[in-house]
């Protein structure tokens, strides 16, 4: 314990956490065992299993805290399926803060290198060398986007080489999304300005990888801002939000990435922070707590926290025009888990869904369950990731509806791999860009094109309004 810097003295000299970021022993006995978290936790759906629940992991906590067993590859694997949808957190009447548990418990364990050495390798030239690093995420990201506009991923998937050389590379291309749309820079926030006098000045989070395969998604939220006279900035230095780091155990990377993004952001003091993804929404929330026992940054990590918004959460709080644009089709609305279980927001998103004239909300059985994506849950546990997908697709496929949308790229990510493997294929949607297509709808060209200024030839191709096709 002396080896780690202001490590809290042991409250029990067998506990086999070590870190100051481990699960605190408190929280860890808030749980009751009453066993409502089970039939709301996915991966105790599909197993049947006490030990992939979260009042089973709870108890596995506990028993690493107390000191009763050691943290093993089977101990850990159980860690390592749960989703961190926290659903269970909707569940739980003792308020066990379950996801800020376990994500402790991975940020020790991950401190003691319990994971496999491929597996640290892995992590430390993808997550920290790539992701990390914006230039290097956008120089990744034209790599992907030459390897599918080329014809390349068409002639590899055709050939069935991958399935047969390399069975994993194969499952995990069978979920890459759509690079081959124009990327989006922080600087495009520029084109876009209110007529008149602004309501509000707000900073957005562009994020890491949703600026590579969802650049139209940003476009039709700044769209959507300035024709409510909001006025936007987006730091051009920003970072990743370090969510993935944080979900995964890297605590410290995220609090690398984290400290860059406050400093950014706060010296535009800015009305408030929006975000259109519900995974680096729910994190940033949460900043307060990761920056907990930093002196230098706790208080501005909590100023951050306080500011950031969901934007269907800002929109409905503000007050938004009402579209007129009639759309004249349905659509089915999946929870981001970390919009409806982490942050709360679950009426917002429906309410715009709502007031767009000719479009038919069909809710499905299970709106708030995962669907398997989880960050990089999707690529790290596939089998399980993909019997998740299938359920979630069959609710999906019996609304009937025409559409599918959500809040959350890495959602979008995993339907798009649902509607082509489980469905009638398309492409899901952001909630904000049916609000966004319905304005265009109503109000022609000059929806696209009154808020954008001094637009040079140089600037990076406009995504146009309406239905990704």
């Amino acid at each position: 314990m002396s080896s780690i810097p202001d490590a809290p003295p042991a409250t029990d000299a067998l506990s086999r956490f070590i870190s100051p970021d481990a699960p605190d022993s408190a929280e860890l006995t808030l749980c009751v065992h009453c066993g409502f978290c089970l039939n709301a936790c996915p991966t105790y759906i599909e197993l049947g299993v006490e030990t992939e629940s979260p009042r089973g992991r709870l108890y596995l906590m506990r028993a690493l805290d107390e000191g009763r067993i050691d943290p093993t590859p089977r101990v850990q694997r159980h860690f390592d399926r749960c989703l961190q949808c926290r659903a269970c957190e909707t569940a739980c009447p003792s308020n066990v803060p379950f996801g800020r548990l376990m994500e402790r418990t991975r940020a020790d364990l991950f401190q003691q290198k319990k994971n496999k050495p491929m597996q640290r390798l892995l992590w430390r030239v993808v997550m920290r060398g790539v992701f990390s690093h914006p230039k290097r995420l956008r120089a990744a990201g034209r790599g992907m986007q030459l390897f599918q506009t080329s014809g390349l991923q068409r002639f590899v998937r055709s050939s069935g080489l991958l399935e047969r050389f390399a069975p994993a590379l194969a499952e995990v291309d069978a979920l890459a999304p759509d690079f081959t749309k124009p990327f989006f820079h922080p600087q495009d926030a520029r084109q876009y300005r209110p007529v008149g006098e602004a309501r509000a000045r707000v900073a957005f989070l562009t994020g890491c990888v949703m600026p590579l395969t969802f650049g139209e998604t940003h476009h039709a939220t700044l769209r959507v801002l300035a024709r409510n006279k909001i006025d936007v900035v987006a730091p051009e230095d920003q970072v990743c939000c370090g969510a993935l780091h944080a979900h995964n155990g890297d605590v410290e990377e995220a609090r690398a990435l984290g400290r860059k993004n406050i400093d950014r952001f706060l010296r535009l003091k800015p009305d408030a922070i929006l975000v259109n993804s519900a995974g680096c929404g729910s994190h940033m929330k949460e900043y307060g707590h990761l920056f907990r026992n930093d002196p230098v940054y706790r208080n501005r990590a909590a100023r951050f926290a306080d500011l950031v918004k969901d934007i269907h959460e800002y929109l409905v709080e503000v007050g938004f025009d009402p579209p007129a644009g009639d759309l004249g089709r349905s659509v089915t609305y999946q929870d981001s888990c970390h919009l409806v279980h982490a942050q709360g927001v679950a009426t917002a998103p429906r309410a715009i869904l709502r007031q767009i004239p000719g479009l038919e909300l069909r809710e499905m059985a299970h709106p708030d369950r995962c669907c398997g994506s989880a960050g990089i849950y999707s690529i790290v546990q596939k089998q399980l990731s993909r019997q998740l997908l299938a359920s979630k697709m069959a609710e999906i496929n019996a609304t009937g509806a025409d559409l599918v949308c959500t809040a959350n790229p890495g959602c979008m990510v995993q339907l798009d791999a649902g509607l082509r493997l489980f469905g009638a294929g398309g492409r899901s949607l952001h909630a904000i860009e049916l609000l966004d297509e319905s304005y265009a709808v109503a109000e022609g060209p000059d929806y696209a094109s009154f808020h954008r200024q001094d637009r040079r030839a140089t600037d990076v191709p406009q995504a146009r309004p309406g239905r990704r096709q």
